[in-house]
């Protein structure tokens, strides 16, 4: 159990059955009556955001998250295979459960797997990532950092927007949070 004092940001309760992270917190204390939190909390099984409010004190249940490093070594139908870093057992995940970022996903990469019991609640994939490019207009002399971008196919199929100087082949660092290009490798 945690009271609604300890509230910060990253912190995960249980509410009806589901785990939310703690967003934002405000405590307030008005000039008449009792204090209360008002926190914005995230789902994190679904994404959806709400704000919900309690009195100051009241405690709620802790979401206790295991957080597992496992490393994807192959993929088998739709499904991804992880092997655990620690006990080497294997555990298969779905596209569903890995989420958008599973386009950055490629094979002997490390990834951390939040599971709550036995429920796989999250997929973190590194921040960035080197991936070469399998397709992309060829660059021209010329071409310039500071000029316009062009589309690159790198090779787990994700695509991105890169400056036109980089050309097919080439290795780049990708940030895999906000789907940008960082820099040739």
């Amino acid at each position: 159990m945690i009271s609604s004092n300890d509230f910060r940001p990253g912190v995960s309760i249980v509410l009806d059955g589901s785990v939310w992270r703690v967003v934002e917190f405000l405590h307030v204390k008005p000039g008449k009556g009792s204090a209360f939190v008002r926190t914005k909390l995230k789902n994190v099984q679904n994404g959806s955001v709400v704000e919900k409010t309690f009195r100051a004190g009241e405690t709620v249940p802790q979401a206790t998250l295991e957080k597992i490093t496992m490393q994807h070594t192959y993929k088998e139908g739709d499904d991804f295979v992880f092997m655990d870093m620690e006990t080497y057992e294997e555990g298969r995940l779905s596209v569903a459960q890995i989420g958008d970022r599973v386009k950055y996903l490629k094979e002997g990469m490390d990834v951390e797997v939040i599971k709550w019991g036995e429920q796989v609640l999250e997929v973190q994939l590194p921040n960035s990532v080197v991936l070469e490019i399998t397709e992309t207009d060829p660059g021209v002399k010329g071409d310039t950092a500071t000029g316009g971008t062009k589309p690159a196919i790198l090779e787990t199929g994700a695509q991105v927007m890169v400056p036109l100087f980089i050309s097919q082949g080439e290795r780049i660092k990708i940030d895999t949070r906000e789907d940008k290009y960082l820099g040739r490798e």
